[in-house]
């Protein structure tokens, strides 16, 4: 992954604009008005499942770079620098990637971490009191151990150092996999003395390791964790995942539970559709990679105030991404291995006994105050209404302020009233550009630019439409990108849209071009659509053959004196108007 990737993969492209924008959902997507026109009727669109912007009124659009290049007048690298800044992503370290010998590749990084985890389980079968406490004391059995890869890593300080090296690892690569550490003017293993539990990514390639002490004497924190590498990122790593995912796909929903371990003793029981994240810290990264799989996320966290500040935070970023977030209630045991060491069936009613989050948590305040007096009715409401403030859906908070209301025993517009005293309270002005002003535009160029895209997503969608290519060449297009894609089209007369995305050269267009089919032409009749890119087509060339006539107009003044240059220019004017007129025939004759 590049700094590009890294830095979308952490900031939502609706965060990003509506920073600048008034945003308001619309289905799937965001609307608003357009921060390039004086528009009074929103035009301007977010989709943010294809991170894609576009604006109708002024026909711009793009990623969140190209938005940001545009509204704060950057060039690529500021605008770069600038939201690798809000990402936290150090772009330093990718540049000293980039180049072929300034530090080692991911691919180096991966086999590292793999050889690791194979010294571990070496280790760990020599080690009898580490395999008594997988095996005896969390009841694992041996083919876990293997499945997961479980290990142990010996108490020396360079055990493993040394067999990397043995292994042709140099001390940079060992360190950059977050292997190792540098002391005062030595390395030494990161990891000494503790149970071993790899860390995988979606495909199964060992990334990092949580490392468990063995003793509850021991000192230090109970689990420690590789740091931060290139490879491993705690806000985006999902234990677990490569071998649930399958599982999740089938049941239609994921348990997100707080341990590794957790995790493993149910597989172990046979129930594999469980995940963990680290600790409570459930990020949006997070849920953005379990929706993949499926939109009903169930969480079983503790419900300490940790537990319930991490579910607060959860609905907010589930309301947005419109995920259903439910809640595990782990009756009969403090977590997931308890319920399943006391007998298995435990933990599947809990995983059955699910509670909406929102519903939930107004629950659980509840308990918490004294409803029956003025104070407590004030601290619930202050508990319970941002939550309500944040959810994305009118219907529903509609529907949890009239719950409230009736707990209280207060009308709805005392909680309107507070409510939009809270909004008020919390809202952020909206971010100005630097030049404060609207940008410019050119109607024709506006004008020319809506035409032909909304002439290639049509074209693009529906292969059907490809005849209507025939007269229509890269030259008549005004700009870059739609020259690109069309040149693509010509050269592969049967390449789908789902290609199309595929390629890097033309993914943003392509990903805008679809946004734009999505407003304009979704569920009309193929009859219809036929219609349009014959009509659009017209357009096209009509646009392109007056142009050319005012160049041509204008060569002739020049050239008056020169008949033979004369009669060319002539001859080009006539060979526009047979390309009008029979373009113009074949759109009444179909």
């Amino acid at each position: 992954m590049d700094a590009v990737e890294e830095i979308k993969s952490r900031l939502s492209i609706e965060d990003i604009i509506g920073e600048y924008v008034q945003l308001k959902r619309a289905g799937r997507n965001f609307r608003g008005l357009s921060p390039f026109s004086n528009e009074k009727t929103p035009s301007f669109m977010i989709s943010p499942e294809k991170q894609i912007w576009h604006d109708f009124s002024s026909g711009k659009g793009g990623n969140m770079f190209s938005f940001v290049m545009e509204i704060e007048g950057l060039d690529f690298k500021d605008a770069l620098e600038l939201l690798a800044r809000k990402a936290g992503v150090d772009l330093e370290q990718y540049q000293k990637n980039s180049g072929r010998h300034n530090g080692p590749d991911k691919k180096r990084l991966i086999e590292a971490n793999d050889a690791a985890a194979k010294f571990y389980q070496v280790q760990l079968n020599a080690n009898h009191e580490a395999l008594d406490y997988l095996l005896a004391k969390r009841h694992f059995d041996k083919q876990t151990v293997i499945t997961w890869r479980l290990g142990y890593s010996p108490n020396t300080g360079n055990a493993l150092i040394e067999f990397l090296h043995k292994k042709g690892f140099g001390d940079q690569e060992i360190l950059a996999a977050g292997l190792a550490s540098r002391r005062i003017s030595r390395m030494s293993d990161m990891f000494r003395g503790r149970v071993m539990i790899p860390l995988m990514d979606p495909q199964g390639q060992v990334i990092g390791f949580t490392a468990r002490q063995l003793k509850q004497a021991d000192t230090g924190p109970k689990y420690i964790n590789t740091p931060k590498t290139v490879l491993y990122d705690k806000s985006r790593h999902i234990f677990g995942l490569h071998l649930a995912k399958q599982a999740i796909r089938e049941k239609q929903f994921a348990v997100l539970v707080e341990g590794n371990l957790d995790v493993i003793m149910s597989h172990q029981a046979g129930v594999k559709q469980v995940v963990a994240t680290a600790g409570t810290a459930l990020t949006e990264s997070h849920l953005k990679s379990l929706i993949g799989f499926a939109h009903d996320i169930r969480l079983a966290f503790d419900s300490d105030n940790a537990g319930l500040a991490a579910t607060e935070r959860s609905i907010t970023l589930a309301s947005r991404l419109h995920v259903s977030l439910n809640i595990i209630d782990l009756k009969g045991g403090k977590d997931p291995d308890e319920l399943i060491k006391k007998d298995p069936s435990l933990w599947l009613k809990a995983i059955a006994n699910y509670h909406y989050a929102v519903d939930w948590l107004i629950e659980t305040q509840k308990k918490r105050y004294d409803l029956g007096s003025a104070a407590g009715k004030r601290e619930f409401s202050d508990a319970t209404l941002p939550l309500i403030t944040n959810l994305d859906d009118a219907v529903e908070q509609d529907h949890y302020l009239n719950q409230i209301a009736e707990i209280l025993g207060v009308s709805k517009d005392a909680l309107l009233t507070k409510l939009n005293r809270t909004v008020s309270n919390v809202a952020r002005p909206l971010k100005k550009p630097k030049n404060n002003t609207t940008v410019a535009i050119n109607d024709r160029e506006v004008e020319t630019a809506k035409i032909e895209d909304n002439f290639l997503c049509l074209i693009q969608k529906h292969v059907e439409l490809r005849d209507k290519l025939t007269y229509i060449l890269p030259e008549m297009l005004s700009r870059e990108p739609s020259r690109t894609l069309l040149s693509l089209i010509k050269q592969r007369d049967n390449v789908t849209e789902n290609q199309l995305v595929q390629l890097a050269e033309v993914a943003d267009y392509v990903k805008i071009l679809m946004l734009v089919y999505e407003e304009l032409y979704q569920g009309l009749e193929l009859s219809e659509l036929k219609y349009e890119a014959a009509r659009l087509q017209t357009r096209l060339i009509e646009d392109y053959v007056k142009k050319q006539k005012i160049n041509l107009a204008k060569q002739m003044q020049s050239l008056a004196a020169d008949e033979q240059s004369t009669d060319k220019l002539l001859e080009e004017a006539r060979r526009l108007d047979e390309l009008l007129r029979v373009n113009l025939g074949e759109r009444i004759n179909a």
